[in-house]
């Protein structure tokens, strides 16, 4: 009796319960990603008010990533002792807050240090979500609701670009940081007074054996460190491209305005429908299955961005996004069941990888553009997708 009521207290599908952990991870979602990547649309901006390169334009992005990827390594172990929720919270109010300071603090260097610690706060969410997931959620719906948060994600990292690339048309990038920034704080208070509480959450004191021992259980699965460079893959192709794309767009024969460069974002719609379907699409035919045709399917999108046209560019972004989103979302909850143990450090883990694929990859194809252009930089990341694909079939044969 005892081991079926333990069952039913697992949040299912169709439940009301389901429905806020849904709401609230994807508000949550939003909340973190348009505090990340609002700075994205403003890059050509950045480079003209701060008297930068476009490579050093990419340094806000990149920092906030680089700090969200260290970060992602102990927020895991803080929410093993305070809990998932409490962390959660506190984390978005704390970017939500900075955001604002940083629509105030307008000095290059001081922007970045800011940017540094809204990376920091993110990584409270990031992984901690997951884990909650994991926790929380039953195990058949744990796919599905893993795959609706990433699409909370992507509206989050398609909002925060959407409203930025708009607003900056027509007021300043420091009044549209002060915008998204009050906008999450009321964010941050819905999610506080709607998630549920943990019911499977076991405290933890911080013990360093502890901390690692769990990163080498992790470490030591073949399986899970090719997911983790999956993570890496993935991120970074997919950053190198919007990071770039509002540089290539600017310029002849496009010469779009910053909002319609924003509008360009509505591509991340494919995304919010291919994240909760790559779950279904998993279990119809598999993980193995799904990951190397969706790395294949960002290889098509790719490829049909060099026709110079702008529906061309438009469409292939859009195969691109929409394969992005259901590989990510296959990849993150594959680890999630493969790290059953310590499922909270292998989601630190695998999106530690993510975020500095986003953060390496990311800045450095900057010089491929400033040197080599669209082309050059559409080589290079052939060359990181095809090692995705590589890598995938070794996933394949793990099986």
């Amino acid at each position: 009796m005892s081991d079926l009521t333990s069952q039913t207290t697992y949040i299912e599908y169709g439940t009301r319960p389901f429905l806020a952990v849904l709401f609230s991870l994807f508000l949550a979602g939003f909340a973190i990603f348009s505090s990340l990547y609002c700075v994205q649309p403003m890059m050509p901006i950045f480079a003209q008010y701060f008297q930068v390169s476009p490579t050093h334009s990419s340094f806000p992005l990149s920092f906030s990533t680089i700090a969200l990827a260290i970060g992602l390594l102990f927020t895991g172990l803080i929410s093993d002792r305070f809990g998932r929720k409490p962390v959660m919270v506190a984390a978005l109010f704390l970017a939500a807050s900075l955001s604002i300071i940083s629509s105030i603090l307008a000095v290059w260097h001081v922007f970045l240090i800011n940017r540094i610690l809204i990376g920091l706060s993110v990584s409270g969410v990031a992984a901690v979500a997951m884990t909650y997931i994991g926790e929380e959620v039953a195990q058949k719906d744990i796919g599905f609701a893993m795959g609706l948060y990433i699409s909370g994600t992507a509206i989050g990292g398609m909002g925060g670009r959407l409203i930025a690339g708009v607003l900056i048309d027509y007021i300043s990038w420091q009044s549209a940081m002060m915008i998204i920034g009050v906008l999450n704080l009321g964010v941050a208070t819905a999610f506080y007074l709607l998630l549920p509480q943990s019911k499977h959450f076991q405290s933890y004191p911080i013990r360093f054996n502890r901390f690692y021992e769990s990163f080498v259980k992790n470490l030591a699965n073949k399986k899970l460190r090719l997911l983790f460079l999956q993570g890496f893959i993935l991120m970074g192709c997919f950053v190198s491209v919007f990071n770039y794309m509002s540089y290539r767009l600017l310029e002849a024969p496009y010469q779009l305005s910053q909002t319609w460069i924003g509008l360009i974002s509505i591509a991340y719609l494919a995304g919010i429908y291919s994240s909760p379907r790559a779950a279904s699409w998993g279990c119809r035919f598999g993980r193995h299955q799904v990951l190397p045709t969706m790395l294949f399917m960002m290889l098509v999108g790719l490829l049909v961005m060099l026709l110079p046209t702008l529906w061309a560019v438009l469409i292939g972004l859009i195969i691109f996004v929409f394969a992005f989103f259901a590989a990510h979302s296959t990849a993150s909850s594959w680890v999630s069941v493969q790290s059953l143990q310590y499922r909270a450090v292998g989601s630190s883990l695998y999106l530690f990888f993510y975020y500095l694929g986003s953060s390496i990859l990311g800045s450095s194809s900057g010089l491929i553009w400033e040197y080599a252009g669209w082309w050059g930089l559409t080589c290079f990341i052939s060359l990181i997708l095809f090692w995705g694909l590589f890598l995938a079939f070794q996933l394949k044969h793990l099986k």
